[in-house]
């Protein structure tokens, strides 16, 4: 570890600007997600996680994706991922059904209650996310402040490592 940081005590270290920009980065992306989370919860019945699988699955389109698209998408492990969506099978959110090319495969497809819920957890969410996480923002900054995240987002995405 390089000593050209300027960092030499613990005080440096909690006041440092980077240091500082991140923790508010994180700080406001737990608050934001239990704010968003919990009325997405409240008003669908879903937990914050089963709606971003939702929107991952809506986004592949009627295909569907196999287990570990959906893993590394959420970067959890397979076995995660697999307890997540028997959850959601359960609930009538999504079916599994062996792909076409490899019935070894398992392929995750919204199911029309999917569907309907999707939709209805995005309005909701739209709504929210306009109001605690754009809302707050002057007007002139927002798009440049999406586009930095999406930066940022596909940054670590493109760091991690592939899952096996």
């Amino acid at each position: 570890m390089s000593d050209d940081t300027g960092i030499a005590t613990a005080e440096q270290a909690a006041n440092d600007a980077r240091v500082l920009a991140f923790g508010r980065l994180l700080g406001a992306a737990n608050r934001l997600e239990y704010i968003l989370g919990r009325a997405i919860e409240e008003e669908c019945g879903i937990s914050h996680l089963m709606f971003e699988v939702l929107l991952i699955l809506g986004r592949a389109g009627g295909e569907g994706l196999p287990m570990r698209s959906i893993a590394q998408e959420q970067v959890l492990t397979t076995g995660g991922a697999t307890r997540l969506v028997d959850r959601m099978e359960a609930a009538g959110l999504v079916s599994r059904e062996p792909a076409r090319d490899d019935r070894r495969m398992q392929l995750v497809r919204l199911t029309p209650l999917g569907e309907r819920t999707a939709v209805r957890a995005a309005r909701v969410h739209a709504e929210n996310v306009q109001r605690y996480f754009l809302d707050p923002l002057p007007a002139a900054h927002r798009e440049r402040f999406a586009a930095d995240l999406r930066t940022l987002s596909h940054c670590a995405r493109d760091m991690l490592p592939r899952l096996r």
